[in-house]
């Protein structure tokens, strides 16, 4: 039986391992399979990323290209653009994006695009397991019937589930190896061996009764997340008009031990995942007549963050008899969360686009990002490009308003609050004792 067999080139780590999509989620799971010994194999459209791999070398901060380098060295790991490949392989995980349309519906094309080159290649003996976050159901009703489509039988021929991807871009305490992984098969078969290959490289595996389960279990981790810091930005604008202090307000209640997690304010939410995921689940509510209020809501208190900096750095600039129109803005960090360089929907771009949008003059330092783009179809003000200005004493200085958007570690916000006038910081990066000795007048999310 196809089980058996798949077992034993698992456990024997004789199975060839292709991931499609070396980003974020896919880069550090299929260096995670070579380096535990499986041969392993990168799928992508983007022949610079195979080219770059090839020659061992790293895009992604988490991964050491000395790591990357040393694998291919032993050919454990190589990259490659010709998805013909993918019939060497016994294990195929797709690891693309999955992006919302402009309607805010789910874009599966990346993974249709995915299936499409399986599907031409598929034989007896492979598993199939996809990665990406999508709504509940897209493993069994969308690339179950695809795959069946060529003749070859689910458990006879193939296996296939779902095993979300949970990633944390920058965080040294959580990889790959040590972040317990869901694993949901559309039968039972799928799920055994499935969890058998991830065991091989991950400490904790979870298995669940299906693939849907295991799609809903990615949207309700993001949707919860989105939910709370929804609450936590509403309780933010409510300290605001009250002339609370936001952030001892949670740090008070966080003293209590029980019924209580705290979640932070922010400038926007950004990322792949938080941002997004919920509307996935929106959607397939929406197909079943469901009505989601709560994540509905979040959305909209999220949403409106940008907006909200833009009105405190107009107060700063007002109390300062300045007009927004004409004042030169400078943001600190532009990547939607610190030292990381990723800016995927970074509440920074909002930020940018609505100052320039009433006329200010906006700028930016990144140390992680040397230059951003706008997209002219979500912009007010032409979406030019700006790149990241060195955070010069000067600069700070001319400056009219900073705004901290992103914390990043290596910012020496001391001297950022000796020499600027006025700063808006929306992630609470001045300590106690920085806000103390600044010359500079602090107005905090």
């Amino acid at each position: 039986m196809i089980k058996q067999e798949l077992t034993r080139l698992v456990t024997e780590k004789g199975a060839t391992v292709g991931v499609i999509g070396l980003g974020y989620v896919g880069l550090p799971l299929v260096v995670e399979f070579a380096r535990n010994g499986f041969n392993a194999i990168g799928f992508e459209v983007d022949q610079s990323k195979a080219d770059r791999i090839n020659a061992g070398e790293s895009y992604i901060g988490d991964i050491d290209s000395g790591a990357v380098k040393e694998l291919v060295n032993d050919k454990r790991l190589r990259a490659t653009t010709d998805f013909t490949d993918l019939q060497a392989c016994d294990a195929i995980i797709i690891c693309v994006p999955t992006p919302l349309r402009k309607t805010k519906e789910p874009d599966i094309s990346y993974i249709m695009a995915a299936a499409d080159q399986i599907k031409l290649r598929l034989r007896r003996g492979q598993l199939i397991i996809l990665e990406s976050t999508t709504y509940p159901g897209t493993t069994d009703e969308v690339l179950l019937p695809m795959f069946e489509d060529t003749g070859l039988k689910l458990d006879e021929d193939f296996l296939l589930a779902f095993s979300p991807e949970r990633v944390d871009p920058g965080n040294p305490q959580f990889q790959t190896h040590n972040i317990p992984k869901v694993v949901g098969g559309v039968t039972d078969d799928s799920t055994a061996v499935a969890a058998q290959l991830y065991s091989r490289i991950v400490k904790d595996v979870f298995a669940v009764s299906s693939a849907r389960v295991a799609e809903a279990a990615k949207l309700l981790e993001n949707t919860f997340r989105a939910v709370n810091i929804g609450m936590a930005n509403e309780m933010a604008r409510l300290c605001y008009a009250l002339n609370i202090d936001t952030w001892e307000v949670i740090r008070a209640a966080a003293t209590k031990p029980f019924g209580f997690m705290p979640f932070y304010p922010g400038p926007g939410i950004g990322g792949h995942c938080i941002p997004l995921d919920p509307h996935y689940l929106l959607w397939k509510a929406r197909q079943h007549g469901f009505d989601s209020r709560f994540i509905s809501l979040a959305e909209e208190v999220n949403s409106r963050m940008p907006d909200h900096v833009v009105q405190l750095i107009s107060d700063g600039l007002n109390n300062e008899r300045k007009a927004l129109n004409g004042s030169r803005v400078l943001l600190l960090g532009v990547a939607y969360k610190k030292d990381i360089d990723d800016v995927r929907e970074s509440p920074a771009l909002s930020i940018i686009d609505r100052l320039r949008a009433k006329g200010a003059d906006a700028r930016y330092h990144d140390p992680f990002v040397k230059q951003i783009a706008f997209d002219d179809a979500h912009t007010e003000s032409g979406g030019e490009p700006l790149q990241s200005v060195p955070l010069t004493d000067d600069e700070l200085r001319e400056s009219d308003c900073v705004v901290i958007v992103t914390d990043h570690s290596e910012t020496d916000y001391q001297r950022v609050c000796q020499l600027a006038s006025l700063i808006v910081d929306t992630r609470n990066a001045l300590n106690g004792d920085v806000r103390r000795n600044s010359s500079a007048r602090i107005i905090r999310l």
